[in-house]
């Protein structure tokens, strides 16, 4: 196979291009604004894709430098794991001088241009320090003099709120006590005719009464108010009015309301263990003023509090308090009190709780036999535990030796066994408090044991003068041999005879668990969990418990657990919560064993986009990821939806990552990341990718010109159009001096509409002395400019249509389409001028819409060269022709393909099983309009020539022209 050269080197040409083109490094997270206390520690995030360059941080403009130890910087190191992109600062002991703009920056590589992350402000606050007032308080001040008193709150972060308190209360001017009758007297003196008088509150009308005294020429009203804490700062307002007042009189009075808090709430844990500290928690609902909060133990007043105040409801203030103490056994069973209370309104309110604290028991012995007597196997020996002290009350627990549990009791009685000797039995006393004492001994056990040796001894005489044979058997038993039989058989090879007899072991042996216990299960969210126990033990009698999370499980915990006859565990609607590993503790009279299961639960993805919509800036890389929290995560699990040329799609751990280089217009719009992991449905979420570009005007030639009455009664309208993101701004000039907006008979504005941005400039008064010139408009985002002359005309004929051309052709039709000129400042139309090659004169028809660009010229004859014009014609007058009065020439197609098609057709079906006597009827009928078509085109072409040489005779033929408007023959 030959390539020819031209193709080879275009081959090598895309290659090199396609090895040269790299990604660009990219933020995958970018640092956010951040607010914290002077003291406390600050980490901005920084993550960069495909990090190919020295990714550093930025203070205020300042680098800090490419090492993470940031030497220099004590407080300042970069945290994260490189591998993965993470370069995150992290700021120790936060001062002032680190309130200020911090950036993430990657340097150029040969692969890829710098980038800059977004700003990230450290916002550094500081509390106020101790206020001061700004005068002398040790001299004394004389009544009735006016004194001014500044009070100042330094070195404060933001600035600090400052209130200013007479005694215990804030400084007021009305004062009055919650839930007392508020009586206030308002009069109006004289007036023709009196006043009428109404009471309001903060604008609410309360009462309309009032009472008219002629002799005394006065009215007056008494308003009666039951003060509630929501009266607090309202504003009371009696307004006298009669029929000839311009505007009501009024006098008003706001009033501070002196209110109790409703509720005293004490919250924490009353219980403790010795040594331990409590915390607990006073708080006072909303007061006037504030309440103080102080705690008593007994009668000991506690004095380590944290006390906070906040606004609260109907202008009070709310106080908690939070104490820590470290409790003792001594104050077990004491009172403990929360007093809130106020010295200025004698107010105080208490909530009592009893203080428990546990403490481990003091002394743990036991009442047991001596340990150097002996005692012989198959005695019954008791054995009593005793402790004293402890809160509360210590629980028993007896162990043998050193974990078998042989249960709670304070006596354990024992039928001594040869496994008693020497063993160690131990009394364990624990409570509450959480710390175990014990007491232990030992017992001495005497037995007797036979032991199969395995090996046959020697005959010995027996009764009636016999000979006995003793054999014995040793055995290393395990579980294996339960139930199994062991068989003696003795033969006589004198009698030839032979006797056995058998024994059934009888293994005793701790919980075993079998080899098929699964190790794992899984299960998918909301079905139930089958966790399967094979035990096996003997005694038979097993008790099991099930650990998750180091926690009991038992069945009123949670409806949800199910243990069946073989302690296997049924969890119904299994939740993702109920994952992770399972430990079952499985125990009889010879001990216990454990195993853990794990549960695995599978879920079906949940997804949702890192970052959206995603900025991009043309012919740069775009990241889309999203992330899924899902079980399993398996390969291939993401898919993105709508994806164009050009595009890399990735996976990372549960992110789905699709990248899009060398980025165009064409690429903006929602991208649909879908996560499936093949459990029950998948998740979706989309994503916005945003194009950045610099702007486009639109520069079609109605674009370029705007026309308009010079006269001064007219208003034109400049518009300029331009496509672009960010946001597009327009600067506009008048034969190349900046357009003054402040004069008034200019006037701009702006429409956008998505990427499209529209400025107008409203010309009022159009006077053809001033204003016939070029506007240059100038538009401008963050990534470049660009520029368009419009030119401000009077009004004319129309410019010509240009880029005439061919759409369609049939056998009677040709379609034609064109680009409009400019209109001259009015509505235009177009006329199409055609005629055939062999014809002196023209036929012209008028477009149909009249703003339509595109037509169709029916009527015409099969297989003839016409040629055709289009023009734009205004009120005014009309254009010349387009393209420069170019002329196209396009010639129709015959009817003769059609009908042979047709017929050939008709063959195929014949071919494929059409009756014959149909197919001779078809063939003859498709013949005869063959023979006609024909026939019709001979005189055709005959008539063309015959007309051709009489040419002072000129004829119109019109088919299917209904829908024509008008048609004009001329000479």
């Amino acid at each position: 196979m030959q390539i020819c050269p031209c193709v080879w080197l275009f081959v090598c040409i895309l290659c090199n291009g396609q090895s040269c083109a790299q990604a660009q490094q990219a933020f995958r997270s970018e640092p956010r604004n951040i607010t914290l206390r002077m003291g406390a520690t600050a980490v901005l995030r920084c993550e960069v894709l495909r990090a190919s360059g020295t990714v550093q941080w930025a203070k205020d403009g300042l680098l800090l430098g490419p090492e993470r130890s940031l030497p220099g910087f004590p407080r300042y190191s970069m945290i994260g794991n490189p591998k993965r992109g993470q370069y995150h600062l992290q700021i120790e002991n936060a001062q002032l001088d680190d309130d200020t703009l911090y950036e993430c920056q990657a340097g150029p590589s040969e692969s890829s241009a710098a980038i800059v992350s977004y700003g990230a402000w450290v916002t550094v606050l500081i509390p106020p320090s101790k206020p001061f007032f700004e005068m002398d308080l040790a001299t004394p001040w004389v009544a009735g003099k006016k004194y001014t008193l500044t009070c100042v709150a330094p070195d404060a972060k933001p600035v600090a709120e400052i209130t200013l308190y007479k005694g215990e209360s804030p400084f007021e001017l009305e004062e009055v006590k919650a839930g007392r009758m508020l009586v206030l007297q308002c009069v109006s003196h004289s007036g023709n005719p009196l006043a009428t008088l109404h009471w309001t509150k903060n604008g609410e009308v309360l009462s309309t009464t009032w009472e008219e005294d002629d002799a005394a020429q006065k009215s007056s009203s008494i308003l009666r108010l039951k003060i509630t804490p929501a009266d607090n700062q309202a504003e009371l307002c009696c307004e006298s009015i009669n029929l000839v007042s311009l505007s009501p009189l009024s006098v008003s009075r706001k009033i501070t309301v002196l209110f109790e808090p409703e509720e005293l709430t004490l919250s924490g844990s009353l219980v403790a263990i010795e040594g331990q500290e409590l915390e607990l928690s006073c708080y006072a609902s909303s007061s006037n003023p504030p309440v103080d909060i102080r705690w008593w133990l007994g009668y000991k007043e506690l004095n380590g509090t944290v006390v906070t105040m906040e606004e609260g409801a109907n202008g009070g203030m709310t106080t908690m308090s939070n104490m820590t103490h470290r409790v003792s056994r001594e104050e077990d069973g004491l009172k403990l009190t929360c007093e809130a209370f106020n010295k200025g309104t004698h107010f105080s309110k208490t909530q009592i709780a009893q203080l428990s604290v546990y403490y481990p028991p003091q002394k743990v012995w036991l009442d047991a036999p001596p340990q150097d007597v002996p005692l012989r196997s198959g005695t019954t020996v008791r054995l009593v535990c005793f402790s004293t002290g402890g809160n509360p009350t210590g629980t028993l627990t007896w162990f043998k030796q050193t974990s078998f549990d042989m249960g709670v009791a304070r006596e354990l009685v024992l039928v001594l066994a040869a496994s008693d000797n020497m063993a160690t039995y131990r009394c364990d006393s624990t409570n509450k408090a959480k710390k175990t004492i014990s007491a232990h001994t030992k017992l001495m056990v005497h037995y007797l044991c036979c032991r199969f040796q395995g090996v046959e001894q020697a005959p010995r005489r027996a009764q009636f003068g016999g000979v006995s044979v003793l054999s014995s058997l040793l055995l290393n038993l395990s579980s294996q041999h339960h139930n199994q039989k062991v068989i003696c058989q003795a033969y006589s090879p004198v009698l030839a005879e032979g006797a056995n007899t058998f024994f059934q072991l009888n293994v005793l042996y701790p919980p075993e668990f079998s080899p098929d216990q699964p190790a794992e299960v899984q299960v998918v969210e909301d079905d139930m969990a089958t966790i399967p126990l094979l035990v096996s033990a003997n005694p038979e009698e097993v008790s099991c418990i099930w650990l998750h999370h180091r926690e009991k499980l038992v069945k009123e915990g949670d409806l949800r657990y199910h243990w069946s006859d073989d302690y296997s565990l049924e969890i119904k609607n299994v939740t993702r919560k109920d994952a992770g590993v399972y430990t079952v503790e499985c125990a009889n009279e010879e001990g216990r064993n454990q195993t853990s299961i794990k549960l695995d639960v599978q879920y079906a993805p949940s997804v949702k986009a890192e970052k959206d919509p995603v900025f991009v800036n043309l012919g740069e890389t775009a990241d889309l990821i999203c992330v899924a929290d899902a079980n399993p995560i398996i390969s291939g699990m993401f898919s993105w939806k709508w994806l164009v040329r050009a595009t890399q799609e990735t996976q990372e751990d549960e992110s789905g990552l699709l990248t899009i280089r060398d980025v165009t217009r064409a690429h903006a719009g929602l991208y649909r990341c879908t996560a499936n992991n093949g459990i029950a449905l998948p998740a979706s979420v989309d994503v916005r990718l945003v194009v950045q570009f610099k702007p486009q005007l639109q520069k079609g030639p109605q674009w370029r010109k705007v026309a308009s009455r010079g006269d001064g009664t007219t208003t034109a309208e400049v518009v300029c159009q331009a496509e672009g993101i960010p946001r597009v701004d327009f600067s506009w000039e008048k034969n190349g001096v900046r357009l003054d907006f402040a004069n008034p008979r200019y006037e701009e504005q702006t429409v956008r509409e998505g990427s499209f941005h529209t400025s107008t400039v409203r010309v009022v008064n159009v006077s053809a002395l001033l204003d016939y010139a070029f506007f240059s408009c100038t538009a401008r985002n963050s990534l470049g400019e660009d520029e368009l002359d419009i030119q401000l005309v009077s009004t004319n004929h129309p410019d010509p249509p240009s880029s005439f051309r061919q759409v369609g052709v049939t056998h009677d039709s040709v379609t034609l389409e064109w680009i409009p000129g400019f209109n001259g400042g009015l509505q235009q139309r177009f006329r199409i001028r055609y005629r055939w090659d062999q014809s002196i004169s023209s036929l012209y028809m008028d477009v149909f819409p009249p703003s339509a660009t595109t037509f169709t010229v029916t009527g015409l004859q099969p297989v003839t060269t016409y040629n055709f014009s289009v023009n734009a014609l205004n009120a005014i007058g009309e254009s010349g022709y387009a393209d420069n009065n170019a002329v196209l020439t396009i010639t129709t197609k015959g009817q003769f393909g059609v009908t042979l098609i047709m017929f050939l057709m008709l063959c195929k079906l014949g071919a494929s099983g059409l009756p014959a006597y149909l197919t001779v009827v078809l063939t003859v009928v498709f013949g005869v309009v063959l023979v006609l078509n024909s026939l019709g085109c001979f005189f055709g072409l005959r008539w063309k020539k015959r007309r051709g040489q009489t040419g002072n005779h000129n004829y119109l033929f019109i088919r299917g022209c209904e829908s024509v408007p008008s048609i004009t023959f001329c000479h």
